[in-house]
């Protein structure tokens, strides 16, 4: 097991100026962009779930400019060709964007504002939140993340499967209640301070060390 970490070690040196200027891009978004780019980033990370970053990536660039205003039969035909499941994920976008009008008159930036120091509070409503449709604990940390918020672990199956490897849990599952997902959570940030290596970069090395890239 040492040697795997001695690797791990070896390998963030080798990245690690990559991974903080990724880092650096998510926490401009955050300071800098405005409420479109914050739903599309939303709209990245309902694509990604059961999909692939990459898929993701390509299925924004399919509908970006009609995001806003394209009801779902329209963003459907948009995606059949970028996305494994065009209806279901058009559906999420049109049904998440109606909610969000809803509840604040998608004004994300002070959405997300309003929860103050409150993470858990923050990654609950996109979570836990009937309202955004699509989107579990791994894409609302994933989504927090990409537009500069720390502290949240992106546990898809390169990560667990990195962390079982490392005997850092159990069983490389994904957890499937919040209480599983904190806890995992809690012992890849025990696990972080234990090799020193900071949490966030922790995270992004892990899936870079599997997928061979530094995306978002």
């Amino acid at each position: 097991m040492s040697e795997l970490i001695d690797e791990l070690q070896k390998t963030y040196l080798e990245k690690r100026e990559a991974i903080r200027a990724r880092l650096a891009e998510f926490e401009a978004i955050i300071a800098e962009a405005d409420d479109e780019r914050l739903f599309e980033e939303l709209v990245y990370c309902i694509f990604t779930a059961g999909a692939s970053a990459r898929m993701g990536l390509n299925s924004i660039e399919r509908v970006r400019p009609h995001l806003l205003k394209a009801g779902h039969r329209r963003l459907n035909r948009l995606l059949v060709g970028a996305h494994r499941y065009p209806n279901a994920r058009s559906e999420y976008v049109v049904h998440t964007r109606n909610f969000l009008k809803r509840d604040c008159g998608l004004r994300l930036s002070e959405r997300l504002e309003s929860f103050g120091d409150d993470a858990d509070a923050r990654r609950d409503f996109f979570a836990k939140n009937p309202g955004v449709k699509g989107i579990g604990y791994k894409e609302a940390s994933h989504y927090l993340r990409n537009i500069g918020y720390r502290g949240y672990a992106i546990l898809d199956k390169h990560i667990l499967r990195t962390l079982n490897e490392l005997a850092v849990i159990e069983s490389p599952d994904p957890p499937a209640t919040k209480k599983k997902y904190l806890a995992v959570e809690d012992r890849m940030r025990k696990f972080a301070g234990d090799i020193k290596i900071n949490f966030d970069e922790l995270d992004l090395l892990l899936w870079s060390n599997k997928t061979g890239e530094i995306l978002k």
